[in-house]
């Protein structure tokens, strides 16, 4: 346990304010083909709609962040009635749009690539394209594909590959299609996503994923979702099941601490004393989840939680992203 008693002091705010090495492994782009789609399917929300890469640096400079990890946003290429085709020719826009922008503002941004990870072979012929050719700097996948989740062995033949390029991974939670609509007034981000991102730490667990592709450098958004609050639970895994206790030689704990977990939406006492009770510092990434929140929210809310001091801040906004993305590191 790693969490401080004491909150950060003033002079903090005068460094974090000033930083340049800060890296966002959460931000979100929209490509204008992908905007498309899902107006078509009265999926698109105004955040997303009115992105520009204009905001995006805005905001940057605003709350110190030299780097932005581009993605898109939840449901991704998930989309229904679509042929594989096409599904084929939205990610190749989408990941060449990304790396246009990475060659347009040298330093300022990165990208994880999108994949339709339903489909197997496109998944691969674009791991291949946007890795070797456009030189992402991950993948970008969603915690479930309707009632399927990250650790489902329909999955693993993408996953071997992903393992074989030691790829770093980023997900981002979604509604799957068990839990569309359960409380109509309620929007999925506020309940379902962060249940959904501990659905697939759980399938990733339970189904031998996460020991089998070891080489796979996982992130998990928000904190890790409801997670941290259920790591007894998560603990008590081999207990429930005996079968599961060879998965697990050293403990489902330290299975969790090898993974990453950023702080986007997260960035407050509660959250982050949960999630440091469980992993250190070096494991945590500063992410923001624009154009949905600020950068300055999240440093702002860092700073003053109560929980890091100045060292683990260090790590957190740049350290331990410059580490996992060696190419963000070379181009400051």
């Amino acid at each position: 346990m790693n969490a401080k008693t004491q909150p950060t002091t003033p002079r903090q705010n005068r460094w974090t304010c000033s930083c340049r090495g800060r890296v966002d492994v959460h931000h979100h782009v929209s490509p204008p083909g992908w905007l498309t789609e899902l107006k078509a399917r009265g999926l698109l929300e105004p955040p997303c709609e009115h992105w520009s890469i204009e905001k995006s640096l805005a905001d940057m400079d605003e709350g110190g962040v030299e780097t932005a990890m581009l993605s898109i946003t939840t449901p991704a290429l998930n989309l229904e009635a679509m042929s594989k085709q096409e599904l084929a020719a939205l990610a190749r826009e989408c990941n060449e749009y990304a790396a246009r922008i990475v060659s347009d503002y040298p330093g300022r941004f990165g990208f994880f690539a999108a994949i339709p990870l339903t489909d197997t072979d496109t998944s691969l012929r674009e791991i291949e394209y946007a890795m070797d050719v456009l030189e992402a700097d991950g993948v970008g996948l969603l915690t479930s594909y309707g009632n399927r989740w990250l650790g489902d062995p329909s999955f693993f033949p993408v996953m071997a590959e992903l393992d074989r390029r030691g790829t770093v991974v980023s997900t981002h939670p979604t509604t799957p299609n068990c839990c569309v609509n359960i409380q109509p007034e309620l929007h999925p981000s506020i309940i379902e996503f962060g249940t959904d991102t501990t659905r697939a730490i759980a399938s990733l667990l339970i189904n031998g994923g996460a020991q089998k592709f070891r080489n796979i450098r996982w992130i998990f958004s928000h904190a890790g979702g409801t997670m941290p609050f259920l790591i007894e639970r998560f603990l008590r895994l081999p207990i429930f099941d005996a079968k599961l206790k060879d998965q697990f030689p050293e403990g489902v704990r330290e299975e969790l601490r090898r993974f990453y977990y950023d702080t986007a939406q997260v960035s407050h006492t509660a959250a982050m004393s949960a999630l440091t009770c469980l992993v250190e510092s070096s494991q945590i990434l500063f992410g923001t989840d624009f154009p949905y929140r600020k950068s300055l929210d999240h440093v702002n809310g860092l700073m003053g939680c109560g929980v890091f001091d100045e060292d683990d801040l260090v790590r957190i906004d740049y350290g331990n992203a410059h580490a996992l993305l060696p190419r963000v590191a070379r181009e400051r």
